[in-house]
């Protein structure tokens, strides 16, 4: 293995995968000095400003598997200890562009909404701001910003480039745009023309532009109008997944509601279902389909726990059968008998401890950990709650802030996922108990 440097080479980079996806990967980590895309070879380098942020993306990926759209990258240390070449989108001279009143910004590792407001707040320091238009790309969000002045332009690309608009989120990556004038035709929440306030407002479709859920109401807090009174809510969002979400979670999906397939149509029931999915999320409601009864919509509280559920659950073996999870082409599930409503069910684990249950969100495994136990449970009470859902390798029992916890290790993870589908919110001494799967190793 080569030594650690400031330097990472990435392999298996696809043509497909623009300069902005592959900085998602390492930006969480820290400042990135310099990107060279290899394209000839299918390869990137990238320099981190310094050594310690190297090494942490390097110790991450080592545990977790990297992808960028769906195809997996491979990080390990470069030979190189620096990167002399200028060919780098983030060693950019802003002295070899033409400057422009215009800006071209793409905001990566968007773990916030960004609107209107918000951008026009951060902008206008630097001189007034006429024009405001945003939209999707698959760099990701970006927007143009309209100054009065070239030189307004210029201050803010100097002050803002590189920088966070949230704490450890949501950073800015500037360029001057080629436009020499935004065409806005309505003020809305995608444009807006701040020497025009009378133009009309257009009725937005749905898809024209994805919905930002507010993470901020995962944690029961109230959004105010200063963007940078919002940057601890930011980063505590950050820090319950270690200061970046999981590679492939963007955090700005909107589909809530999941089509699970290939479901063992013998053993499965909404309640199983339930006690599964509800450890990426809270469960709205959860519909078997009648006439497809190895199929079942279940609908999560927000887009972002129906993509970790996506992440963690396709693939996972159930009752002898491989999960199918994708998003659903209905944006809910309604409510009618056939329909089962968790909505209001105190079961629902992220109604607390939010933070605490993000970071213990993994894919199935083959320990389980068990709590809301008795004070006086012994461990033959444990293999007895659980054993019969396959052969226990090992466990224990022990005390955490004086309550009662257990690790149970199984031999194989389809036992472990059985046994928490089975008996996850069972009863023992009028309490129902709670099991999770561990990201431990060992016992």
């Amino acid at each position: 293995m080569a030594e650690p440097s400031k330097v990472i080479h990435i392999r298996n980079v696809g043509h497909e995968i623009s300069e902005s996806e592959l900085l998602q990967v390492v930006q969480p980590f820290g400042t990135v000095a310099k990107l060279v895309m290899l394209r000839a070879k299918n390869q990137a380098l990238v320099q981190m400003e310094d050594l310690a942020s190297a090494v942490n993306v390097i110790q991450y990926y080592n545990t977790i598997q990297p992808s960028v759209r769906g195809r997996n990258v491979y990080l390990q240390y470069s030979s190189h200890q620096e990167l002399t070449t200028d060919q780098s989108s983030h060693g950019r001279n802003p002295d070899q562009e033409e400057p422009n009143r215009i800006l071209l910004v793409t905001i990566h590792h968007m773990l916030y909404p960004i609107t209107i407001e918000v951008l026009h707040q951060v902008f206008s320091p630097y001189g007034f701001v006429e024009k405001i238009v945003t939209f999707q790309k698959s760099a990701g969000f970006q927007t143009l910003i309209q100054y009065q002045s070239r030189q307004s332009a210029i201050q803010a690309y100097g002050a803002l480039h590189g920088r966070n608009i949230y704490d450890g989120c949501c950073q800015l990556d500037i360029q001057y745009s080629n436009l020499s004038e935004l065409q806005v035709h309505y003020n809305n929440d995608r444009s807006r023309d701040f020497t025009n306030p009378s133009l009309p407002t257009e009725q937005r479709s749905r898809s024209s532009q994805p919905s930002y859920n507010d993470p901020s109401s995962l944690f029961g807090f109230q959004q105010p109008g200063d963007p940078y009174a919002q940057m601890s809510k930011a980063a505590m969002i950050a820090a319950a997944f270690g200061g970046t979400l999981p590679p492939g979670v963007s955090g700005i999906n909107d589909r809530c509601t999941l089509l699970v397939s290939n479901l063992n149509t013998d053993k499965i029931d909404e309640d199983k279902l339930f006690n599964l999915f509800s450890m990426y999320g809270n469960i709205v409601r959860i519909k078997i389909l009648k006439n497809k009864p190895d199929h079942a919509l279940i609908q999560m509280a927000d887009g972002l726990q129906a993509e970790l559920a996506v992440l963690y659950l396709k693939g996972a073996m159930l009752f002898g059968k491989k999960l199918e999870v994708n998003y659903s082409k209905y944006p809910t599930v309604t409510a009618d008998p056939d329909a089962r409503d968790y909505s209001t069910s105190h079961l629902n684990r992220f109604n607390s401890n939010v933070v605490k249950n993000y970071r213990h969100c993994c894919a199935p495994t083959k320990m389980i950990h068990i709590s809301a136990l008795p004070q006086d449970i012994t461990e033959d009470t444990i293999h007895s709650l659980v054993g019969e859902h396959g052969t226990i390798a090992n466990s224990r029992l022990f005390e955490t802030n004086g309550k009662t916890q257990a690790l149970v290790l199984f031999e194989s993870v389809e036992e472990a996922t059985e046994a928490l589908v089975e008996k996850h919110a069972s009863k023992l001494d009028r309490t129902n108990i709670r099991i999770s799967f561990s990201q431990m190793q060992n016992i």
